[in-house]
């Protein structure tokens, strides 16, 4: 039997951190045996599905890698659900529920009142053909409401993942298949979708539990058997609650707006329920394709943490090369000075190990001093215009000619040896001079990139500007 897994999104938001973990272990389990991934579109919810959330869904599953084998929306399957639907009336496992929303509601309070479960009281299962009719001369459009089987209250299914599951005394009376405006619920349209596109194992996740049994009760009254089940853990924030917006981003677009690397969400989607069981932990898309198998699924609550996620970004940006980086860096970029691409990308493998997202480049400040001659503050002149470090910085300028063959560090040595002082007291002014700030990236590697003509023009500026300011004393 060849594998067939879907992941089956609704429309109605943008992809959540734990729908691309689901999607994620479907496809690599899909890849990694030669399988099919289906990606069904689940937007029959007129009021709440926007094609706009459809398409960003698309939008971040290509972000993230996941191709996909087929493609379905719900919305343009209607014929294929009223089908079923109808065949479930024809046999007697389904009916015409004529309550409306106001009367339901009513009756749940009652129940509740009365301290019961506030299931579907069974008001239209048996009406008499003088009762409906009564009901459509009213203007009622009906719902179509499954008629659950009174031995169908204790059921069991069997998870790939967690083993046997079993529901005793299940709380749930007929439930809707069909709303009143002809679109089908979820659980219906999830199993005639599954069944006639030959979905072999659902893999989803743990809140979908409560789902299966009913779902279950579908296949049986449509004579199909149902595919294979297994849900995975529930994801939380690092506060141990169930992951929502409060804990920031919790969307992959909303993690792509902030400069984190796809390769990164990926590695850490895989690590939220998967081990390789070696204590590896950074991994490309194509390693875990490899790897990946159910049997090293954990089942214990999972929690996302952007502190880790911002380590495997790192992790995955120390590998990218000085070219590919200024391709991610490039959306990042905007308002930071322009310069040639081999002289920008040079400059950002330089800040690169100080950043853990893509969007911290954006007007970063050693970015900044590198790229553009920097301003001067007050504290850098005062520093600059002691008598040492002028020396210091003209000794450098004399030697600036040698500088490719002997290189940034024997040049200060041999200047520290010639004025006397430490290293540190012609690194400091030269950084000072160079880019405007104390600190920043290895020197020698800001010295590269700006060339000797550029290192000169610096120097002499600053040279300039502190005399302009003290008066030439």
């Amino acid at each position: 039997m060849t594998l067939r897994v879907r992941f089956a999104p609704s429309p109605t938001g943008e992809l959540h951190v734990g729908g691309a973990r689901t999607a994620l272990f479907n496809w690599l389990w899909a890849r990694k045996e030669g399988g099919s991934f289906v990606l069904r579109i689940e937007d029959t919810d007129l009021v709440r599905s926007e094609r706009r959330f459809a398409q960003g869904i698309m939008d971040a599953l290509r972000w993230l890698g996941l191709d996909w084998d087929e493609l379905y929306f719900q919305s343009e399957r209607l014929p294929i659900y009223r089908k079923y639907v109808e065949k479930l009336l024809e046999e007697g496992k389904a009916y015409p529920c004529y309550c409306t929303p106001e009367e339901l509601a009513a009756r749940r309070r009652q129940a509740l009142s009365r301290g019961e479960v506030p299931e579907y009281d069974g008001h239209c299962r048996n009406l008499s053909e003088a009762e409906r009719k009564r009901y459509l001369a009213q203007g009622r459009k009906p719902a179509i409401r499954f008629r659950v089987p009174e031995a169908a209250k204790e059921t069991s299914f069997r998870d790939f993942l967690r083993g046997e599951v079993r529901f005793r005394r299940l709380t749930t009376g007929d439930f809707v298949i069909q709303k009143a405006d002809g679109t089908p619920t979820y659980n219906l349209a999830c199993v005639v979708d599954d069944h006639e596109m030959g979905i072999t194992h659902v893999l989803r996740a743990e809140d979908h539990i409560s789902n299966t049994p009913k779902q279950i009760w579908l296949y049986q009254a449509l004579g199909w058997d149902p595919p294979q089940f297994g849900h995975l853990s529930v994801i939380l924030g690092p506060d141990r609650r169930k992951l929502s917006k409060r804990h920031g981003a919790t969307s992959v677009e909303a993690l792509r707006e902030q400069g984190f690397l796809p390769e990164a969400v990926v590695n850490h989607l895989a690590l939220l329920g998967w081990s390789p069981g070696t204590g590896e932990e950074v991994f490309t898309l194509e390693e875990l394709v490899e790897r990946f198998s159910l049997e090293r699924v954990n089942l214990a609550p999972q929690v996302f943490d952007l502190d880790k996620l911002k380590w495997l970004n790192r992790k995955h940006l120390a590998r990218l090369s000085p070219e590919e980086l200024l391709v991610r860096a490039k959306p990042f970029l905007k308002g930071l000075p322009e310069g040639p691409e081999e002289k920008v990308a040079r400059a950002l493998a330089l800040v690169r190990p100080g950043i853990s997202t893509l969007a911290e480049l954006g007007e970063h400040p050693d970015l900044v001093a590198i790229l553009s001659r920097p301003e001067l503050g007050q504290d850098v002149l005062e520093e600059l215009s002691k008598p040492m470090a002028q020396e210091a910085l003209r000794a450098v300028l004399a030697r600036l000619e040698g500088l490719p063959n002997v290189g940034l560090r024997a040049l200060v040595n041999e200047v520290a040896g010639e004025l006397g002082v430490s290293r540190r007291g012609v690194f400091h002014p030269l950084r000072l001079a160079l880019t405007g700030r104390s600190q920043g990236p290895e020197l020698a590697g800001v010295v590269a990139v700006l060339g000797p003509e550029e290192v000169r023009a610096r120097i002499e500026h600053a040279l300039s500007v502190v005399e302009e300011t003290t008066g030439g004393v």
